[in-house]
């Protein structure tokens, strides 16, 4: 019955696909209500009771966002355990390079183009839609619950971490966004460190009358970039994560051409894979740093710590529901479905903080450079969408005892 009910509402969720992605929700600048609100009228109008959870101003702005609003749908079936379901509904902005518009939800080749079409908006419809196509089926033992979300592009705080925090759920188990083709028990953790390097402005004339903040920087660059090569020895035993990695994504600075540097910032991302300590990866990054700056007596350094996402490790307590998905996705999707792990950090980790146990599956390509995620042009083939929802429909009867 489940498999019939999703293919008569094909259309029906492709439309909800497609008006997930024409509203922006890019973040930053992270002004996300306004998605919030028309995301619940769309859930409201497939007979769901949505709860909308108003993030105050001041902990959003805390936060690096204008606006958030978390929506819960809850659905309870009889007595068993209380399964969540999260997805974001907030997207990096579009860049550079798009072949289609970023939020016009073009269909081509059967495949839809837009931002977020599939990080993560199509969870949402996924999500949606296996829950109506479950209450459909007939009895359960549980609760459903769905947790869409505004913040995973800048930590997941004020997304799950904070429903958790709050006592708005409290699950027993979690399924967070992910694509069709694998089952993602473990990810990687991120550590952002932001740098300042001060030195003192001078006349391009006479540079030696300053404090090059800019050349302090590059030394510790030259050091960081060397002691990246390192990285390459520590790779994780779980197939999918690879080495730790090292990126300075972002640097600003100085004052004119004619003028001798005083302030340059970066800002840099190292992933952690599960096997390292985050502590102790965050202390050895300090010192690789500290050591570099430390050939610049006269410049002055300061390091803040962004954010610290700690890694995702499959848990036996996820065991069942990991088993369940991946017999469920190798038959529907008619490919050998296999659990492991991926690179990426996600909102997954605050379930697990939590102590919920949370596996990743739902609707996209193979892997994040055929979805295009984050890149221009992003895209998800609508038959995997089909197909996730069914296996996440299939995987929930199972695992909550549907008859």
């Amino acid at each position: 019955m489940i498999a019939e009910f999703l293919a008569a509402r094909r259309d029906a969720q492709t439309e909800m696909l497609a008006a997930l992605v024409r509203v922006p929700s890019d973040n930053p600048p992270g002004d996300c209500a306004a998605h919030a609100e028309v995301t619940a009228g769309l859930l409201e109008k497939l007979g769901f009771a949505v709860e909308r959870h108003v993030v105050p101003a001041a902990v959003a702005q805390a936060h690096g966002m204008v606006s958030a609003t978390n929506l819960v749908v809850r659905h309870r079936f009889g007595p068993g355990p209380v399964i969540a379901l999260n997805a974001h509904g907030d997207v990096v902005p579009p860049g550079e390079g798009w072949t289609a518009d970023p939020y016009g939800a073009e269909i081509r080749d059967g495949w839809m183009y837009g931002r977020g079409a599939a990080v993560s908006k199509s969870d949402i419809a996924t999500y949606a839609y296996a829950l109506a196509a479950l209450q459909a089926a007939g009895q359960a033992a549980g609760t459903v619950e769905l947790h869409i979300t505004y913040d995973e592009e800048t930590g997941g705080e004020i997304g799950p971490g904070w429903l958790l925090a709050q006592g708005i759920s409290k699950p027993d188990i979690a399924l967070g966004a992910g694509f069709s083709y694998e089952v993602v028990e473990a990810h990687n953790g991120c550590l952002h460190l932001e740098l300042e390097v001060t030195g003192r402005s001078a006349h391009a004339a006479k540079p030696y009358t300053g404090v090059d903040a800019l050349e302090a920087a590059s030394g510790i660059l030259t050091a960081l970039y060397a002691w990246r090569k390192t990285l390459a020895d520590r790779s994780s035993k779980i197939a999918g994560i690879g080495a730790p990695q090292l990126t300075v994504g972002l640097i600003a600075g100085g004052i004119n051409t004619n003028v001798v540097p005083d302030r340059v910032v970066l800002r840099m991302d190292r992933r952690i894979v599960p096997e390292e300590n985050p502590t102790e990866v965050e202390a050895e990054l300090r010192g690789v740093i500290a050591g570099a700056v430390a050939a610049f007596p006269q410049a002055k350094l300061a390091m803040k710590r962004v954010l610290l996402a700690t890694p995702l490790t499959p848990t036996p307590a996820g065991k069942r529901l990991t088993e369940i998905l991946c017999r469920h996705a190798s038959a529907v999707m008619g490919t050998a479905v296999q659990p492991g792990g991926v690179p990426l950090y996600t909102d997954a980790r605050h379930y697990a903080a939590a102590g919920v146990p949370v596996v990743l599956y739902g609707a996209g390509p193979r892997g994040i450079e055929e979805a295009n995620a984050h890149r221009a042009d992003e895209r998800v083939k609508l038959d995997d969408l089909f197909k996730a929802t069914e296996v996440v429909a299939l995987s929930l009867a199972e695992y909550l005892g549907a008859a």
